[in-house]
């Protein structure tokens, strides 16, 4: 008997509906946090690897323009210096200018076809009537064309490259060359062009050679020596451009974008540690955290209470049942038979409870489906939505919107105001529609416009008022923007939302071809 009472008292359906309430709301809690975490981890890794990549190609262009800008102005020297091999005096003067005149070279050197130094400056190489037999020296020799050496050692021990134009006379006999060098450990223009796009979160640029060999790095102890078993390297080598994840020298985890440098078959590498890419996200995480706490402590208090009011006719229920030999049994029973309906009210109680954590919830998986800028559906929901519609046999329209040659309003006034363009295209778009109508962002600068039961041509009046309103709002610093806009129908009669907004899709282009800033109408 004793043991049957401890049991009893151990089953409490109070501890039982606390702990199922408890164990409910903290799976749903802890799962919508780790789905939202991993939308947003997932966007974050793939911005990121967009951008370096994006970064990696202007680098590569910059680095371009200035090897074909410093081989112009050699090949000019040795236009100049062709007739005039033994005139010491206009061989040093055209050494100077070339060496003073820009920052592009550490040093500067007019050599004959026998590797003999003519001129030099500055006038401490010390080089001037001597035979030069360094690496990039006879490399240069033997080219006979405008050429970047391969890295190599001179013979005062830099670690440099050699920039050369070659000499020709009339008849186009070889005469020797007009060089200049970057040195890679030292100040140079190359570690001026790239040392200033160094960051301290741990994200960083270098170059490499076609061997493989760093010959930029933000630490100059790194420059000259060799990287193997790198994804990111192995690509950019191969003259291909593109992004990827890869682990350094180091074994830490890094978001790499790369680029080659056609002109002299270098490759340049931005790359950024996952960790820091993903500190914002943890800490945004921890908010959200630190926010709901309280809501969820609050909502297990009221939870704990209702089961101690609920247990309560249970235990008349036991006290009852232990009675049944008395006359006050049945009315006692019959009083106790509303338990049913205050079983009902429990369930109806927890799911209040639960309601005010399911409401956090519910606003993290509308945070991942919008897009964080300008606040419209992202094109994972928008697809939803339309399926939705496709579903329930609604006809819509689809206006696929694109900010003409929007990539020069990021280059000519930056990022910031390229946001705020289309922050305001946003407001434009829901300016014009209805409160039924979507408004989605599905790219950098690409935004679609859904119209439930709205003809092809309604959908082209809206569109050609979204595109005159465009066109005449001014957003400073920018001034006015233009759009090009597909329009494309889905009918009762049958189709898919993939295909509408393909055809929306073809209907944009169309548009972008035939001029831009116009509204074309999407036909088989």
């Amino acid at each position: 008997m004793p043991l049957t009472s401890t049991r009893f008292r151990l089953i409490n359906l109070k501890n039982l509906i606390i702990l199922l309430a408890f164990f409910v709301a903290f799976i749903t809690l802890a799962n919508g946090f780790f789905a939202n975490y991993q939308v947003q981890r997932n966007q974050l890794l793939k911005h990121t690897l967009e951008t370096n990549h994006a970064y990696t190609q202007k680098l590569a262009a910059a680095t371009n323009n200035f090897i074909e800008a410093a081989l112009q102005q050699l090949a000019y020297t040795a236009k100049i210096v062709e007739k005039n091999l033994d005139n010491q005096s206009l061989l040093t003067a055209e050494a100077e200018r070339l060496h003073q005149q820009t920052s592009s070279f550490n040093s500067v050197a007019i050599v004959n076809k026998e590797g003999i130094a003519l001129a030099a400056s500055p006038n401490t190489l010390g080089i001037l009537g001597g035979k030069l037999v360094s690496a990039g020296v006879l490399e240069t020799l033997a080219a006979k064309k405008p050429l970047v050496s391969t890295p190599y050692l001179s013979t005062v021990g830099n670690l440099l490259v050699l920039i050369s134009s070659p000499i020709f006379d009339a008849s186009g006999n070889y005469l020797g060359y007009v060089g200049g060098t970057i040195y890679l450990k030292e100040k140079s223009i190359l570690n001026d062009l790239l040392g200033k796009h160094f960051h301290r979160d741990g994200s960083y640029i270098y170059v490499v050679d076609q061997n493989k060999q760093i010959i930029y790095h933000p630490n100059p102890k790194r420059v000259g020596s060799y990287i193997e078993n790198n994804e990111a390297i192995n690509s950019v080598i191969k003259n291909i451009s593109g992004s990827a994840q890869v682990t350094n020298s180091l074994g830490v985890e890094m978001l790499a974008g790369f680029s080659p440098i056609t002109t002299t078959n270098w490759g340049v590498v931005a790359q950024r540690p996952v960790t820091a890419t993903l500190s914002s996200l943890d800490d945004l995480m921890k908010r959200v955290v630190y926010r709901t706490l309280p809501l969820a402590l609050f909502t297990f208090f009221i939870i704990w209470l209702l089961a101690n009011y609920i247990s309560r006719p249970l235990r008349q229920l036991a006290t009852t049942a232990k009675e049944m030999d008395s006359p006050s049994a049945h009315s006692n029973l019959a009083k106790v038979e509303s338990w049913y309906f205050e079983s009902k009210e429990l369930k109806q109680a927890m799911l209040k409870g639960l309601g005010l954590l399911n409401t956090q919830i519910s606003q993290l998986k509308e945070d991942a489906a919008t897009d964080p800028l300008t606040g419209v559906f992202n094109r994972r929901s928008l697809q939803l939505l339309l399926k939705q519609l496709e579903q329930k046999g609604i006809p819509f329209s689809v206006l696929a919107v694109d900010i003409d040659h929007f990539k020069k309003v990021n280059d000519t006034f930056g990022h910031a105001a390229g946001d705020k363009a289309l922050i305001e295209l946003t407001k434009m778009m829901r300016q014009i529609s209805r409160e039924e109508d979507l408004v989605a962002r599905t790219g950098g600068e690409e935004f679609l416009l859904i119209l439930p039961n709205t003809t092809t041509s309604s959908a082209q009046a809206i569109a050609e008022r979204l595109r005159k309103l465009v066109a005449q709002t001014q957003i400073d610093p920018v001034g006015s923007i233009q759009v090009s806009i597909g329009i494309a129908t889905l009918s009762a009669k049958g189709g898919s939302s993939d295909e509408v907004l393909n055809q929306a899709d073809e209907a944009l282009y169309q548009a972008k071809r035939l001029g831009r800033n116009r509204c074309e109408v999407y036909t088989p």
